[in-house]
């Protein structure tokens, strides 16, 4: 009869790879080895090393199949385990199954029960969305800044004018222009179909005095405005889509019929599947590494069914949370990725289990509670970075944190608990319907391409740590010349009615038609509207303003607006340097000793505030972000040098992933390869939500492969074969778990939306450094040239620092908390297997 100990203590040992084995093993390398001394179990010595676990097909269990066979023979020993596991002998000696252990047991044994509570939360939240989910609004303000003072100063005294304007932009075929009768008529036709939709509250004609200054030079392109009684936040995307489809009814032969208008934003969103791209491409590669397609599908299932409830409450949240309209993809696009790794580095676990003799019951609680664990632990860390948006006290970063961490979750929880239950129906039939073709049997690790690969690099580390930092540095530089600011609908599809009346506009009116400046001013005691006239003379003397329209005064006569057009496109950077030096120079100058206090506001000035506000508290965030992984990993592996270079090689990947972006937006070739064909500028936040969703992700590679590593140097005492072994067992996941995330994050680049582009663009190159580059030459290399002075950590603060371990329980934790399982089945006439 086979000791079933030896196996616990081989699977004590795998679970040294827990972290990063979130992104699995592939079946055809699920090997069983052990150190090379013998562990000694009590009285029983078994061999250390075990043969290679071939992937013959599964015998099924009897009824009757314990995890621990001849539980009662055995002696337990105090010191059963090496010196690697004395310090959890007191725990294993206790009898009560820990949490984890406990929930891992239920969720096999009720499984059918779990299911269905799975599946019953999965339609209740899709149907309480479709029912009861709000809608998407993206308000770029900043808390209280010049911008944000000039809006709030319109909705008291403007609140028309409060709530946005949408504009049809005319343009006449044919030759014709809007002086012809026929075609007038069909614009004022058209203008008061508009009127009669929800929330237009009036309607300024191009024929109407007050809208003179709305039909072009060339007179072959006009608009009318329509009020709206809603802000952006509150406008209904219903709503939006009705004045679209009525704006596509009224194009006629002679007469072309467009809209434009922040309100209609996410109300042209195109339907594309990029998650189901994404879950397609993961699909291929799940087959090839399991090469079976039950397995194949177990990641597939469980991050659908978590993806779909962490969607559905980011709907129900959008009407407590101001929730941008691209908030869904994003969180699709870091489920979608944790998910399948989660549940990926699970399945393989039981796989190995299984494959060592286990029950599946066994299989499923040692699997839970080591990979579970670390399932946890990644999850946590990925939770946590993205709350900490939260500092940045943006309203709509807010919702993008909640939004996504909803998705992380459930996609979490699911792997704990709904992947317990569907093993349990599995069973032994988990390599069914499998793929001969791609069972390659493995080489073991020192022979391996990876094991060969890290010696070339520890031979000759200062040439390879130089030419790595050379690359990467190469790939940060144009980062320097990123260009901030807001896309707008200059940089939406030409499908979009937004597109084409922007284009229209621009051609008609200027190109800075499009970013109004908005100048809202009061005065004290005087007639706001004559108050300005200085401030309105100093506007219309500036080179770099093409015009600016008479002040109007608000209904109770105390604020005045005057609209100022620059001369350059929105996005350039003209135009921002044309609004610091209003608000620094000119405004100033112009109301010195007035009593008149003018706040410049507008979608331009609120991007440039944006901008400043973001880039002022940037640094205080990434810092935050990187002392506490520093303090993380300083705790983890009880060293100084380590920490230290887990947090530079972290900022070297985000900043090539901004570097790669920079080049990407310039448009050109390059951009074209990702449709972007023009110069697009980047938005503020972009930059700091990349860095916090690669925190947590990056996170997950660095701990795995240095605790491999260093479980080596604790047993071999030889910092070079350590780090050399310790990538050999982890090379292939890594590269695993790195073509399942940029396949992912790869497929939102063929989205039309530019945020998604940038997001996923940034993601995929960040994870594929941080998987090549820098833990295949930078790792290695530089533990090379430190030596055993990786892991040097002071005295006295060792003794101060508390112990913690990412791997799980010993085996002999697991054994005991097992046994207490049976023994309870017993005492309640349960039957398992």
């Amino acid at each position: 009869m086979i000791d079933r100990r030896g196996e616990l203590v081989e699977l004590r040992r795998a679970a040294l790879d827990d972290l990063y084995e979130l992104h699995a093993r592939p079946p055809s390398f699920v090997f069983v080895s052990c150190p090379p001394a013998p562990v000694t179990l009590g009285t029983l010595t078994t061999a250390a090393t075990l043969p290679s676990v071939s992937h013959a097909p599964m015998s099924s269990p009897s009824p009757r199949r314990r995890s621990l066979e001849s539980r009662g023979d055995r002696p337990r020993g105090a010191n059963a385990m090496s010196t690697e596991t004395t310090t959890t002998s007191t725990s294993t000696a206790a009898s009560r199954p820990t949490l984890l252990v406990r929930l891992a047991d239920w969720s096999y044994r009720r499984r059918r029960r779990v299911l269905v509570l799975w599946v019953a939360l999965l339609v209740a939240t899709v149907f309480a969305a479709g029912a009861f989910g709000g809608d998407y609004n993206f308000t770029f303000s900043t808390p209280g800044s010049d911008s944000q003072k000039a809006q709030d100063l319109l909705e008291r005294g403007f609140r028309a004018r409060a709530g946005d304007d949408v504009d049809v932009v005319f343009q006449t075929r044919q030759g014709r222009t809007v002086d012809d009768p026929a075609v007038q008529a069909a614009i004022v036709d058209a203008l008061g179909q508009f009127g009669g939709q929800p929330h237009v509250s009036a309607v300024v004609s191009p024929f109407s005095p007050e809208g003179t200054r709305q039909i072009a030079p060339k007179r072959t392109i006009a608009y009318g405005t329509l009020r709206l009684d809603q802000t952006v936040s509150d406008y209904k995307k219903a709503d939006a889509k009705a004045l679209i489809a009525l704006g596509r009814k009224l194009d006629r032969p002679d007469l072309q019929v467009e809209l434009a208008g922040f309100a209609l934003n996410g109300a042209e969103q195109t339907q594309f599947s990029s998650e189901g791209i994404g879950l397609l491409v993961a699909a291929l590669i799940l087959l090839v590494s399991f090469g079976s397609l039950l397995a194949m599908g177990l990641p597939i299932l469980v991050a659908v069914v978590g993806l779909g409830i962490g969607l559905s409450l980011i709907t129900l949240l959008a009407n407590l949370l101001e929730v941008p309209d691209f908030a869904p993809q994003v969180a699709a696009m870091i489920g979608i990725g944790v998910g399948i790794d989660y549940v990926l580095f699970i399945v393989t676990r039981y796989r190995a289990a299984l494959h060592t003799g286990l029950e599946p019951r066994a299989a499923v609680i040692t699997s839970i509670t080591t990979s579970g664990r670390a399932v946890i632990f990644a999850g946590c860390t990925v939770i946590i970075s993205l709350l900490g948006l939260f500092v940045m006290n943006l309203g709509f970063l807010r919702g993008l944190a909640v939004g996504a961490v909803s998705a992380v979750l459930v996609v979490m929880l699911a792997s704990v608990t709904l992947l317990p239950a569907m093993l349990g129906f599995i069973g032994t039939k988990i390599d069914r319907l499998r793929l001969p073709f791609v069972n390659r049997k493995e080489t073991g690790d020192r022979r391996s391409l990876s094991y060969r690969w890290s010696r070339v690099v520890q031979r000759h580390p200062w040439p390879a740590a130089i030419v790595c930092l050379v690359a990467l540095l190469a790939l940060i530089a144009p980062a320097r010349h990123m260009h901030f600011g807001f896309p707008d609908a200059g940089n939406s599809p030409e499908s979009f009615t937004t597109r084409r009346a922007y284009d229209l506009l621009s051609r008609g009116f200027g190109p800075g038609f499009n970013g109004p400046l908005l100048v809202v001013a009061t005065a004290d005691g005087k007639e706001p509207a004559t108050a300005v006239a200085p401030v309105a003379a100093a506007l219309r003397s500036d080179a770099d303003v093409a015009f600016v329209s008479p002040p109007v005064a608000s209904p109770d006569g105390k604020v005045a607006l005057l609209v100022a057009y620059p001369k350059s496109s929105p996005q350039a950077q003209a135009t921002q340097d044309l609004v610091r030096r209003l608000r620094k120079n000119v405004l100033p100058q112009a109301t010195a000793g007035t009593g008149v206090t003018v706040h410049l506001g507008g979608p331009t000035g609120a991007s440039v505030d944006a901008t400043s506000y973001v880039a002022d508290r940037l640094g205080v965030f990434i810092g935050a972000v990187i002392v506490l992984s520093f303090l993380l990993l300083l705790v983890v592996f009880r060293s100084l040098l380590v920490p230290l270079k887990a947090a530079i090689m972290n900022l070297l990947s985000v900043g090539a992933a901004y570097g790669v972006v920079a080049m990407m937006v310039q448009g050109g070739w390059l951009g074209g390869l990702v449709g972007i064909h023009d110069p697009v500028p980047i938005p503020s936040f972009i930059p700091m939500m990349m860095f916090a969703i690669l925190f947590g992700l990056s996170m997950d590679y660095e701990v795995f492969l240095l605790s491999r590593i260093r479980e080596e140097y604790a047993r071999t005492g030889d910092n070079a074969t350590a780090v050399a072994d310790g990538l050999a067992h982890t090379a292939r996941v890594i590269t695993a778990a790195a073509a399942i995330m940029i396949s992912v994050f790869l497929a939102f680049v063929l989205a039309p939306e530019v945020f998604l582009k940038m997001i996923g663009i940034g993601l995929a190159t960040a994870i594929f450094v941080d998987a090549t580059l820098v833990r295949m030459v930078l790792v290695p290399s530089t533990m090379e040239l430190l030596g055993d002075a990786n892991w040097w950590l002071p005295e006295g603060l060792a003794r101060r620092l508390p112990t913690f371990h990412v791997e799980g329980e010993s085996a002999e934790a697991i054994e005991a908390e097992l046994e207490e399982l049976l023994h309870a089945d017993d005492a309640r006439g349960v039957v398992t297997g």
